[in-house]
């Protein structure tokens, strides 16, 4: 299925839909320090707000695309890809250790794949309403266009990452892990760790973070905000994907915002892409 731009926007609709439906549940939860239990290890928390909020967007995404397959976070793939030409990734609460404590950032994230084309995503943040929405046409935030314009460099700049996560620190050279972090502290006007890759990557669609950089991802964090990076004239590079894989299966990414030099970043040397960066 090659999507047209009316088709991107109709499935830009859905995924909004499916968001909003989420809002009043998940803003009722929030603070209430619900309990958390843990999947792969301690790093990797999850509530019943998560489960539940997923089972709403799925009810919705059902409803509006009967046959899709949907991919989720905590109930993993349903539906018969072999039948639908329609994929689905959703993200209930990305940054649940966030929304666990009360820290106000996390989102709501829903992309749509036509075919082998990512071609809309929505990105809700509950605590301020503010809906990012990506087609084929652009990108916006309530309904107003995103331009990604910021910072040029890195001494004016504020990034945004994981890096070193947990798995980076235990996997190889743990010192060289810190080593490239204290790279980016020195670089940086200011680094921040906000605990949200999709509405990280919102904010530099909108200009509201330069430049961010994970490598530990999963399709469902990013893929509906990497199509908003893009759409708003950012610079979305993934790293570490399998050669004629799709970009929001890589496990790792580079964005920053439009005009920002990231040949010249610490960035590019970091994640390993100075030659990327300078095409």
């Amino acid at each position: 299925m090659n999507a047209d731009v009316p088709a991107s926007r109709d499935l830009a609709a859905i995924a909004e839909l499916a968001a909003r439906a989420t809002g009043g549940q998940l803003r009722a939860a929030f603070r209430s320090r619900p309990e958390v239990d843990v999947k792969s290890d301690f790093h990797d928390p999850v509530t019943e707000h998560d489960r539940a909020a997923e089972e709403t967007i799925r009810e919705v995404l059902a409803e509006h695309t009967p046959g899709s397959v949907v991919v989720g976070e905590e109930g993993g793939t349903r539906g018969d890809s072999g039948a639908s030409e329609i994929r689905w990734y959703v993200d209930p609460i990305d940054g649940t250790a966030n929304f666990a404590v009360g820290l106000p950032f996390w989102c709501v994230s829903i992309a749509a794949v036509a075919g082998d084309e990512l071609v809309a995503g929505a990105v809700y943040d509950p605590v301020r309403d503010d809906m990012f929405t990506a087609t084929l046409d652009g990108a916006t935030c309530n309904g107003e266009p995103l331009r990604s314009r910021g910072a040029t460099k890195d001494a004016t700049a504020v990034a945004a990452t994981s890096y070193p996560s947990p798995r980076d620190l235990g996997d190889g050279d743990r010192d060289d892990a810190l080593r490239r972090f204290g790279l980016m502290v020195d670089a940086f006007a200011t680094v921040r760790r906000p605990g949200s890759a999709a509405l990280t990557l919102a904010h530099i669609a909108a200009g509201w973070t330069d430049a961010a950089y994970d490598s530990s991802i999963n399709a469902w964090d990013i893929a509906a905000a990497m199509l908003l990076v893009r759409q708003a004239g950012g610079t979305y590079l993934p790293l570490g994907g399998r050669p004629g894989g799709h970009d929001w299966d890589a496990p790792g990414y580079l964005a920053c915002v439009g005009g920002f030099d990231l040949a010249g970043s610490v960035l590019a040397e970091i994640a390993g892409v100075a030659g990327a960066a300078r095409r």
